[in-house]
């Protein structure tokens, strides 16, 4: 992992086209502004993993189907 120290107003170029700038710090928060092509999506953490958790129960619920099937004929 890297890790960078950034003040406010300051950011960091990921590939060319991602832009993460550190727009507010508040305590211990940390408020992020990220410019990404439309693209490529960002999301929290959390998002991410209830989305990929999502789709993995959806692929192995077709993958059921499809034993299910099979062995019914």
């Amino acid at each position: 992992m890297l890790v960078l120290s950034r003040k406010k107003n300051e950011s960091i170029v990921i590939n060319n086209n991602i832009t993460v700038t550190v727009v507010e710090i508040r305590g211990d928060k940390v408020r992020l502004g990220i410019q990404a092509p439309k693209e490529i999506p960002v999301h929290r953490r959390e998002i991410y993993d209830a989305i990929h958790a999502q789709e993995d129960a959806s692929d192995i619920s077709e993958e059921d189907v499809t034993s299910a099937s099979k062995a019914s004929h």
